[in-house]
């Protein structure tokens, strides 16, 4: 009688894959014997494994009904948010100590990057993500979130003045510019009538101005009434730089409605503060009408520079790029042309006698010229039974002199910072507008806004800020893995009149939408979205001796996944 043993023999070759054998062993006697059954080199190491443990007795069953996937969530979008802020420091910068109130508030940030909702929604769309698990924040309600915007906005100074040690150094460059959004409701005093920044004509305002350091990362930011004009926000913007954030030199950029003649003249008492801003056209015409600034410089240069009586102890940094000159030209006839089209109809019905009277026909008349903004640039006849039009060429060649024309106005001394770089950090007033872009989109969804009472909106835009401030980061961070220009060193070098150009590698990625290795480059939206396909899944085990056993597996990243979650890890603050 033989006693059978069948098993699985892997024989090693050196210069070969193993050699795999289905073999048994039986007894004939005293004598242990084996012979081969079959060869399995052939087959994977998956098959022959199945097959060894069916020999070992195991009872096998289709991998779908070993386990059960009872939950899953997104979660690589969240991992990355939440490592960002982790990098950045962010839980120290709000509160010294843990508390549920900076839980809350670093699970807002966080879901304001990654799907901006109402605070209602914003807790039932996070259930659906790990990011209230990460944060320990499960169980919170939208009261919950009102009372930690309550307490994040009385903390609002001692984080700004944490975030301008981090970033302001005494001397440094500071950007500063105001914008709003529009309000939906009636009942909060900031919301007033003002200039819509929006293009929402006829709707209540709320302005906000925003710090930045040169780059144009966020430092601090303060909420005014809807109609309240730009310079007059610039007085405490001074004052918190020097008094809460102790900062007694530094150098203000700000454009020419913002920095006006009455700001300089504090500046100048105060002592400490240098500017860079730039004139208005009726300053530059002046200048051009008076000799100070000779156009026929530009013959030969794209920028020089001038100096005034009207200007004591300040540069003048005169600009010219011909590209904004033909661009402006363009627009001026475009407009010229518009409002002759709409003045002839108002000529012709005013011969045909459907239009009488001066004050009907100026009342028409001044409908056009007033949409179209060349009212200057015309010379208009109006009588009670006849209107008639021509242009003025004389004030038309006048303007059109100076298109293209700027010029920059600076307290800086030379040895401070050369002509080229005073136009240069004049121009990084682009990054505070890309800011306010960023805001206003749906990447952070600052507007509208809903609350109803004051310091309910300034904990919102608050918020909108630090949401930014994270999110400024991982952009600079994700830049090689996006449409953005890596290449900003070359800002430093290139001529600062010209218009920007992106640098080849970005051209590039813009017109084959690929990276250098052929991957798809991403903006920030669709990367978050990538990243959120990987998911965390709660799993419940069938295995025979082990019913109901519970365990997660995250979902394996992609190569580009792993890239953008290991680039999170060079941000430095």
């Amino acid at each position: 009688m033989h006693n059978v043993d069948m098993h699985i023999h892997i024989v090693p070759n050196r210069a070969a894959a193993p050699t795999v054998l289905l073999r048994e062993s039986y007894r004939e006697g005293r004598k242990v014997k084996k012979r081969t059954l079959a060869n399995l080199s052939a087959l994977p190491m998956s098959q022959v494994e199945a097959i060894r443990a069916i020999l070992r007795g195991d009872v096998l069953a289709p991998l779908a009904q070993a386990f059960e996937i009872t939950r899953s969530q997104a979660h690589g979008h969240v991992q990355a948010v939440t490592a960002a802020i982790k990098r950045l420091g962010l839980a120290a910068v709000l509160a010294s100590r843990p508390c549920r109130e900076r839980n809350l508030v670093i699970a807002m940030i966080a879901a304001r990057i990654i799907a901006p909702h109402t605070k209602l929604a914003t807790v039932r769309w996070w259930s659906n993500t790990t990011l209230a698990e990460e944060t320990a924040v499960a169980d919170a309600d939208e009261d919950d979130l009102y009372q930690a915007m309550d307490w994040l906005l009385e903390r609002q100074d001692r984080i700004q003045k944490k975030l301008a040690a981090r970033h302001l150094r005494p001397g440094a460059v500071t950007l500063y510019d105001l914008s709003s959004s529009y309000y939906e409701g009636s009942t909060c005093p900031l919301a007033k009538r003002g200039y819509s920044r929006d293009g929402k004509k006829g709707t209540l305002q709320i302005n906000y101005g925003l710090l930045t350091d040169a780059r144009g990362c966020p430092v601090a930011i303060s909420v005014y009434e809807g109609d309240t004009s730009d310079p007059a926000t610039l007085a405490p913007e001074i004052e918190r730089l020097k008094t809460q954030f102790a900062i007694d030199r530094f150098v203000m950029v700000a454009d020419r409605g913002m920095i006006s003649q009455k700001a300089i003249d504090a500046f100048k008492a105060q002592g400490g503060v240098d500017w860079i801003t730039a004139l208005k056209t009726v300053s530059i015409r002046a200048l051009v009408e008076q000799g100070q600034v000779q156009l026929d410089l530009f013959d030969d240069r794209n920028l020089f520079e001038a100096a005034s009586p009207d200007y004591p102890g300040e540069r003048l940094i005169a600009c010219r790029n011909p590209q904004l000159a033909k661009l402006r030209a363009h627009k001026r006839q475009d407009l010229l042309a518009a409002t002759e089209v709409a003045l002839a109809k108002v000529q012709a019905r005013v011969e045909a006698g459907r239009l009488a009277g001066r004050d009907k026909i100026a009342l028409s008349v001044g409908r056009i010229v007033n949409q179209y903004k060349v009212a200057k640039h015309f010379d208009l006849d109006i009588a009670d039974n006849a209107f008639a039009f021509r242009r003025h060429l004389d004030k038309i060649a006048r303007e059109a002199a100076l298109d293209g024309v700027y010029i920059i106005r600076t307290s800086l001394p030379p040895e401070r910072m050369a002509a080229p770089d005073c136009v240069r950090t004049y121009k990084t007033l682009s990054q505070v507008e890309r800011a306010f872009r960023t805001l206003k989109s749906p990447d952070i969804d600052i507007r509208p806004i809903h609350h109803r009472l004051a310091d309910r909106v300034r904990a919102h835009i608050f918020l909108c800020m630090l949401a930014y401030y994270v999110e400024w980061h991982m952009r600079q961070a994700w830049a090689p893995l996006m449409f953005a220009d890596a290449d900003q060193a070359a800002k430093l070098t290139r001529d600062p009149v010209a218009p920007a150009e992106r640098s080849p590698a970005a051209l590039r990625k813009v017109h084959t939408r690929q990276l250098d290795d052929g991957s798809p480059a991403h903006s920030f939206s669709t990367l978050l979205a990538e990243l959120a396909t990987i998911t965390h899944n709660a799993c419940r085990a069938h295995a025979p001796g082990q019913p109901g056993t519970t365990f997660n597996i995250l979902t394996a990243p992609n190569p580009k996944q792993a890239d953008a979650l290991k680039l999170i890890q060079t941000i430095n603050p």
